[in-house]
């Protein structure tokens, strides 16, 4: 579970759930009040899980021909990632970007 940059505490998962599904990247601790952020490392493991599965459902379509086997594993792998995002989120104090080439 994440636990505060500020003030220690850590997050429950309901807690944590509700914070997550707005669409502000801010999450403000329930129990200090500070905005906290999901951090960067947090960003990029969601971003490769989430191609991950996209790809996987859209290659087993396209070599193995459509099915509706790729359709439920599409549709139930969306509640267990949504439940497991809670666990692998970290939090940071500010909200942290790519370092960018110039």
């Amino acid at each position: 579970m994440p636990t505060c940059q500020n003030c220690d505490q850590k997050w429950s998962w309901e807690q944590t759930c509700k914070k997550s599904f707005t669409l502000d990247t801010r999450m403000t601790c329930p129990y200090c009040g500070v905005k906290q952020y999901a951090s960067l490392r947090t960003r990029k493991k969601t971003t490769l899980i989430t191609l991950t599965t996209l790809s996987v459902t859209t290659f087993g379509n396209l070599f193995f021909g459509p099915s509706l086997v790729f359709v439920f594993i599409l549709l139930g792998s969306i509640p267990l990632l949504v439940s497991l995002y809670p666990f692998w989120l970290e939090l940071s104090n500010k909200e942290e970007f790519p370092m960018m080439k110039k």
